[in-house]
């Protein structure tokens, strides 16, 4: 096995560098959303113990990969989180992807282990309908909030509101989600989420074109983030991205990420569950060339 070489970066037959690494570090979670895909995984798995997270995102750095995600389920339900956080490399960006029920009495104690921002799921504004997607009990709601305001206090920001956009569920919601990140005076933005429909539920499916339309014609300026290609709509001083993963060339031409599930299995695409390369009892030695390994399989899920 080789290890890593000074300089060595992971670019696949596509041309695609790989500067990005989402880990699921859980399949655990505390809610059942209705749309939830539990990042691609199907069945039950084993968590990574943080010695492998750790030697995972080592090897990562290596290669130059210099943004972790750390996801689940809900990863909030490690209570280990903070110890493999202070024993990360340093990145240029490590955030988490949380529901943020559990966030309020640790933001502190993760921005303090090296945590530099979060991305928080928001669906709706109604508690009533917080309970319908998220299918949970009566408090719920009010701890996300608790969290939301934990986060920014403690400085992990920009906090990102994702909000999967649900056809006549909370798609009547994006001004009003939009009035609530204003709120927080450029700490919070919205991102808009196109359904990715894992779990058959083609009612909930929204036309993303009349979104992004819609978008357009109240937006007073229009970016393009360089990461992934994405536009980004300032509306009356908000900011808000619309993510469209669903049929969309150009989202796969730039992925730039490589994922790792919850029992340790590097995953070329989110979408595909037969290239996995199993990393979890690999020795740190051995790491480096399931990595190239893995990169060798990345594919365009959507592609011309």
């Amino acid at each position: 096995m080789s290890s890593a070489g000074t300089g060595e970066v992971l670019t696949d037959s596509y041309g695609r560098t790989v500067r990005s690494l989402r880990m699921s570090i859980t399949d655990r979670c505390n809610l059942n959303c209705i749309y939830c895909h539990n990042e691609g995984h199907v069945g039950h798995s084993r968590e990574m113990p943080v010695d492998t997270i750790v030697n995972i995102v080592e090897v990562a750095s290596q290669f130059g990969i210099n943004r972790l995600k750390l996801s689940g389920g809900e990863p909030l339900l490690r209570k280990d989180l903070e110890e493999a956080l202070t024993r990360l490399p340093d990145m240029r960006d490590i955030s988490l992807t949380t529901n943020a029920v559990l966030l309020r009495d640790r933001a502190s104690s993760l921005k303090d282990a090296g945590l530099d921002r979060v991305n928080i799921s928001l669906d709706t504004l109604d508690p009533e309908k917080y309970r319908t997607i998220a299918k949970c009990s009566t408090g719920m709601f009010d701890r996300v909030l608790d969290g939301i305001h934990a986060a920014v206090d403690a400085g992990l920001t920009p906090v990102k509101l994702n909000m999967v956009l649900l056809k006549d569920l909370n798609d009547d919601e994006i001004k009003d989600m939009l009035d609530f990140t204003r709120g927080y005076g450029g700490d919070v933005m919205l991102q808009l989420i196109e359904l990715m429909d894992f779990r058959d539920l083609p009612q909930y499916r929204i036309n993303a074109n009349e979104v992004e339309k819609s978008l357009l014609s109240v937006s007073s300026d229009v970016q393009v983030r360089e990461l992934h290609k994405r536009k980004k709509y300032i509306i009356n001083g908000a900011e808000v991205e619309f993510v469209r993963p669903v049929d969309n060339t150009e989202f796969c031409a730039n992925c730039n990420r490589l994922r790792v599930s919850a029992d340790g299995k590097l995953k070329p695409c989110l979408l595909v569950n037969n290239n996995l390369v199993d990393v979890l009892n690999a020795t740190k030695d051995e790491l480096p060339d399931l990595f190239r390994l893995a990169v060798s399989k990345r594919v365009p899920f959507c592609r011309d």
